[in-house]
């Protein structure tokens, strides 16, 4: 067998489905693993690695492969994510508070697969498997005590509470709910809230299809959306700790997206502090709100014309 479909079978023998053995999947792990066509698995090591510079630069180069940047979230989403879970890797060892989104999000193998994989071939190999399965349970339950410690909790207004995933990005979405909804919203109902690790982390369905807006395609919904019954407005919101604030060509995409939802929409880009809002002040469309975490009590009105309201 060549190194691919070796690294196929340590991947299937571990317990992992099909999905996360294919090609794919064997070429991130042998990446991780720092193993190229001609290496011994007992030289496996544990190193950290980004996924574009890292994996996938790893891959190309010595694997003869041409995956693109933009396949990016292709290795993140369907490998890397369930290696993960499955205790294959450890996601940012190196700074474990890291935010979901960082760009220098890392993974290296964990230190008890590689003790496994360096005895691949070995007569030592089938009882370094057994263990580890026999094991990974408690690892994995020691793994999800961890990350759990490092959520953010949001209560909702019906008393149930929601988990995101640490960030300032997650940071500033809790407190649209929390601080922002109440003063400027009526305290209207959440429709629907995405975490940077899990994108659909609460949706409202039956508000959603009431108003007309697509429930098939929430990827292409705000950050946050709120409905004012009382007034009948829409607040879309965009959390911005990097970048995406309501633009006009976002204002374009949201028009098209809720053309059969009839209330008014009120845009808002909301940003944990001024420092952060005066880096994207030139992309910020008119006719359109601002709201700083930090000083929850304002608002800036991008009107010339009127105070909040639909365009």
């Amino acid at each position: 067998m060549n190194k691919i479909q070796e690294a196929q079978e340590i991947l299937r023998t571990l317990g992992l489905p099909p999905a996360q053995y294919n090609e794919m999947a064997a070429l991130t792990f042998l990446a991780i693993c720092n193993i190229k066509e001609e290496d011994n698995w007992k030289n496996a090591v544990r190193q950290s690695l980004g996924v574009t510079k890292g994996i996938m630069t790893f891959v190309n180069v010595n694997y003869g492969k041409s995956y693109a940047p933009n396949t990016r979230e292709t290795f993140r989403r369907q490998v890397l994510h369930q290696f993960a879970q499955a205790r294959i890797v450890d996601y940012n060892p190196d700074i474990p508070d890291l935010a979901v989104n960082s760009p220098r999000a890392h993974y290296a193998i964990t230190r008890e697969v590689l003790e496994v994989v360096k005895k691949y071939k070995t007569i030592d190999w089938e009882k370094a498997v057994e263990d580890f399965i026999v094991n990974v349970g408690k690892l994995t339950e020691i793994y999800n005590k961890e990350r759990k410690l490092n959520m953010i909790p949001l209560t909702l207004p019906d008393g149930n509470v929601l988990e995101l995933s640490t960030g300032k990005h997650n940071e500033v979405q809790v407190a649209i709910v929390e601080q922002f909804a109440p003063r400027f919203a009526n305290g209207g109902t959440l429709l629907y809230l995405g975490d940077t690790a899990k994108k659909n982390l609460y949706v409202n369905n039956e508000g959603l299809e009431e108003l007309g807006i697509p429930i098939n395609q929430h990827s292409k919904l705000p950050d946050v959306v709120i409905y004012d019954s009382k007034r009948n407005w829409l607040f879309l919101i965009e959390a911005v700790t990097s970048h995406g604030p309501v633009s006009p060509k976002r204002i374009v995409e949201l028009e098209d997206l809720l053309k059969v939802c009839t209330v008014g929409k009120v845009y808002i880009t909301a940003f944990p502090d001024m420092k952060e809002f005066k880096k994207h002040t030139n992309d910020i469309a008119w006719e359109t709100e601002v709201w700083l975490m930090d000083m929850p009590d304002h608002m800036i009105h991008f009107n010339g014309d009127r105070f909040m309201g639909p365009r």
